[in-house]
């Protein structure tokens, strides 16, 4: 149970909060928030997903003092959410690449045990979605994942914290030739993960605009 769940925060907590950056845009995939193995992940699906989580939270917070809290608490989510969004598309090829597959009954059977170490499914979709930003619609998609990245360890000899499992992360993430839009930041190959642009024509608002919230 540990482990799995360290293996949740790895490929959904959010990471470190960023200043709010505005910019015209990527020219070259014009709409698309990124770019990766040549396939769009649109402002519009972004937007969505961003509003899916939004949403749960408001439902499980009906107080509007503690949902405004909630947001704050979560300032970076559009950033976040497209970070998960490309991982989950990187380690998917790095799965595809080593072989590895994952059938629904594993996935059933891991929200299963977790439901079981939660106290239930409504504790446990209110556990991701507190803890991971994970909306109750998306509990058996992220839980697919988790699964994944346990298996592609194995499969490669490590666990999910070693060098070996991000080194097959990092050259998935070239296979695919991550591309950012530069609004939100860019995609760090080695490391799998998004970073913050430096461009001098992109402009840090945040003094102006006050904490970002990530909408």
């Amino acid at each position: 149970m540990h482990r799995r769940r360290r293996t949740a925060f790895l490929l959904t907590a959010a990471i470190a909060a960023a200043p709010l950056l505005t910019a015209c845009g990527n020219d070259a995939h014009p709409g698309a928030a990124a770019v990766v193995g040549g396939e769009r992940i649109t402002v519009s699906q972004l937007e969505n997903r961003v509003d899916e989580v939004r949403a749960a939270q408001r439902e499980a917070v009906p107080d509007e003092a503690q949902y405004q809290q909630a947001i704050a608490r979560t300032g970076g989510l559009t950033r976040d959410t497209l970070h998960s969004m490309v991982l989950d598309r990187v380690l998917e090829r790095a799965a595809r690449d080593a072989g590895v597959t994952v059938s629904d009954r594993e996935v059933q059977r891991t929200r299963a045990e977790f439901e079981e170490q939660a106290g239930g499914a409504e504790a446990l979709e209110a556990a991701w979605l507190q803890q991971y930003g994970v909306p109750p619609q998306r509990l058996d998609e992220n839980l697919r994942l988790q699964v994944t990245a346990q298996k592609l360890a194995q499969k490669l000899g490590t666990d999910t914290s070693r060098p070996e499992f991000w080194k097959a992360l990092s050259d998935a993430s070239k296979e695919l030739d991550v591309d950012l839009n530069p609004r939100y930041g860019e995609w760090d190959a080695e490391k799998s993960s998004r970073v913050d642009a430096k461009t001098p024509w992109v402009k840090d608002v945040t003094a102006v605009a006050g904490p970002p919230l990530g909408l």
